[in-house]
């Protein structure tokens, strides 16, 4: 008797669940205010604690990539569980003991390990159960992770009002655990060689085709190669100066556009909307112009609207490009997962994943660090903005030469 092979379409809200907990990091900004005026810590004491949370991330999906390649997915999703659910409680008792170290440990090292672990283990799995629809799969349940501040943002706000700040982390870090538990416990790889009922009888019909990876090769191979490099270097600048401005989100929007701090938590939200809509967007578009078109089109136009934001003086005009680079941010973590497959192959997706997550790691310590820092020294955000326009210079350039690596491999291993 054929075993039932669970439903892929649950797959993908089990992923989404969990994607929407740990998301909330990005709500971190509206933390921000509070905290300073209620520790007396300077910005740039605060920002750490996200960045902390963000390089742990990258490092913990580097180091842990193996391990969620042979436990599989709901062993790793339930750890990661555990690890975010106390760190983020933990980061209560810390506000409580006003210690920015025990912050930094519980939600930088603890939950950022969370995050992590969490972030990869789902997505490595949907890009199995989806061989017909990567870009899709991976961008709706990345999307979670984007939409999270959407949720995330007016809560904490809220309950900060209405419980204190360590009450705030210990009502959410309880929720998350919960949520992200359960979620686990359904997840799973698909059997070997799957595919799905209808795209099968596509192919078997010679209506569909089987898109061939380019290679399909071990973390180990992978590293060894100029392309894992160069979507190590387009994800680090993408995320370096996309993160900078979420890190400081709410407090950027009451200086810049002049709003209170309830319509910048608003703000923080849509800014979520958008960064988790571009994840199912671009990722979807992915399918169909390829990846390596995607990102040459992500860097063209953030190029453009970086540099608008410096000389920009509508605050309309402001808020749709702060949105659109939300959509690239969002879009570009969507459509790495389904790139790596392209160009890697699924024999070690997760592991390989993990280790261009290092790229966020860095880039969370280096995007928020460079614009507080900045801010703290000059008293103005806009410094930074000349400097991610060169930035997403060197990632143009970059994407380019991957685009025309793959297609002079392609040409190599059609004449063979």
């Amino acid at each position: 008797m054929t075993p039932k092979v669970k439903n892929r379409w649950f797959m993908v809200v089990g992923a989404m669940a969990i994607h929407i907990c740990i998301g909330s990091v990005y709500a971190w900004s509206v933390y921000v205010n509070p905290i300073q005026s209620t520790m007396h810590w300077t910005l740039t004491d605060v920002t750490i604690t996200f960045s902390v949370a963000i390089f742990f991330l990258g490092l913990s999906a580097a180091l842990m990539g193996k391990f969620v390649e042979r436990k599989g997915p709901r062993v790793a999703a339930t750890l990661a569980a555990v690890l975010f659910g106390l760190g983020t409680v933990g980061s209560g008792f810390a506000i409580a003991m006003e210690s920015k170290i025990l912050l930094y440990l519980t939600y930088g090292v603890l939950g950022g390990a969370g995050l992590g672990i969490g972030y990869i283990s789902p997505v490595s799995m949907l890009v199995k159960w989806f061989p017909d629809r990567r870009g899709m799969a991976t961008g709706l349940a990345i999307m979670g992770f984007g939409f999270a501040s959407a949720i995330s943002g007016p809560a904490i706000k809220l309950l900060i009002d209405a419980v204190g700040i360590p009450s705030t982390f210990y009502i959410l870090g309880s929720i998350y655990f919960a949520v992200m538990f359960l979620a686990a416990q359904y997840l799973a790889n698909p059997p070997e060689g799957y595919m799905p009922e209808r795209f099968s009888k596509a192919v078997a019909q010679g209506k569909k085709k089987i898109k061939v990876d380019l290679v399909n090769i071990t973390r180990d191979e992978a590293v060894k190669t100029a392309r894992f490099y160069g979507l190590w270097i387009m994800l680090f600048i993408n995320v370096t100066c996309g993160i900078a401005i979420i890190s400081v989100a709410s407090p950027l929007m009451q200086e810049v556009i002049g709003i209170s701090a309830l319509a910048a938590a608003s703000a923080v939200g849509l800014m979520g909307i958008f960064n988790g809509a571009g994840r199912i967007i671009w990722a979807s578009v992915s399918d169909y112009l390829t990846r390596p078109i995607v990102f040459v089109i992500f860097f063209i136009t953030q190029i453009i609207a970086f540099y608008l934001l410096t000389t920009l003086t509508s605050v309309f005009l402001f808020q749709v490009l702060v949105y659109y680079i939300m959509m690239c941010y969002g879009g570009a973590f969507a459509s790495i997962p389904a790139y790596i497959g392209d160009i890697f192959g699924t024999k070690e997706l997760g592991a390989i994943h993990g280790y261009i997550l290092t790229a966020w790691a860095l880039a969370g310590l280096a995007g928020p660090i460079i614009i507080a820092y900045v801010k703290d020294s000059t008293g103005s955000y806009t410094g930074t903005l000349y400097v991610f326009v060169g930035l997403f210079v060197v990632a143009l350039i970059t994407s380019l030469l991957m685009l025309a690596n793959i297609k002079k491999i392609k040409a190599t291993q059609a004449q063979t």
